[in-house]
């Protein structure tokens, strides 16, 4: 194997975040790196940040690449204080799906934020089956929308980072009830991640431990095509049991703060004190 992979959880949000390392140069990737955010208080700190920051220096690595598999709703994004931290070592380029113009499109408008929907401040707007280097390594990338338009795995060597596309076999798949989400795109997207070789590692990007069992980040191809518990059946029938039991889901619980700084990155609003902003819906 010509790369390394380090994970970092993040408990608040049940989130993994992943360092790829290029063992021949010290090349690496960051995939998906979250903050830690308060709501009660508004606090946003980097402590989960912090300590991966901490690891690329004391193992003397060379970031290359902040890779976001979409813009989450569960928690805030590191990416852009990550890049600032880093900026006059490690010059390094913030990349997602280019399906992300369409989020920041239909999100900046809910929210009467004023911001271009052109992917910025993202460096890199991936496509389907494009590549991209890294040290002596490279990466592919594959759309993968349903759980949201901008959604993308990362294959790298023989691993592939799902994002909200799959959890562990006993966990199912993703919700697709965002805007602009679709059942239907969801389950071709999981048939074209189960079409990669049975030996692929597919990492994921949440564990919810059900049932109380161990944490558990990782599985195979093969493992999710024989016994993902959403995915035993037709697709009709994935559809139809995907759009209920979405149904009955509770927004997540940092939805609002998470999106309005995900479509830009993590990266602040420009107003001295910054605001988020909260839309209120009233049930009479």
């Amino acid at each position: 194997m010509s790369v390394s992979v380090t994970s970092f959880f993040h408990q608040q949000s049940a989130t993994f975040c992943y360092l790829v390392c290029c063992l021949n140069t010290g090349s690496a990737i960051i995939i998906d790196p979250p903050a830690d955010f308060d709501a009660p208080s508004g606090t946003l700190s980097f402590t989960t940040a912090n300590k991966i920051i901490d690891y690329i220096h004391a193992n003397k690595l060379k970031l290359e690449w902040l890779l976001e598999t979409h813009a989450h709703a569960d928690h805030i994004t590191a990416a852009s204080y990550i890049k600032h931290k880093l900026g006059s070592t490690h010059p390094c380029k913030l990349g997602t799906g280019a399906g992300i113009t369409q989020v920041q499109d239909y999100f900046s408008q809910l929210y009467q934020i004023d911001m271009p929907c052109d992917g910025s401040p993202f460096d890199e707007l991936f496509n389907d089956n494009s590549h991209y280097p890294f040290g002596e390594c490279q990466f592919g990338v594959l759309t993968t929308p349903g759980h949201t338009p901008d959604s993308v795995c990362y294959l790298i060597d023989d691993n592939v980072f799902v994002g909200d596309t799959f959890f562990m076999p006993d966990s199912g798949t993703a919700r697709c009830d965002f805007p602009g989400g679709s059942a239907k795109k969801l389950y071709e997207s999981l048939q074209k991640i189960l079409s990669l070789p049975e030996y692929t590692i597919m990492w994921m990007c949440h564990d919810y431990q059900p049932n109380g069992r161990k944490l558990a980040n990782k599985t195979t191809v093969a493992e999710q095509r024989l016994t993902n518990v959403h995915l035993q059946s037709s697709k009709q029938a994935y559809i139809e049991t995907r759009e209920s039991r979405d149904a009955t889901l509770s927004a997540p619980k940092l939805l609002h703060p998470a999106i309005q700084m995900n479509i830009r990155a993590g990266a602040l609003p420009k107003e001295l004190t910054p605001q988020l902003t909260i839309p209120l819906t009233v049930l009479l």
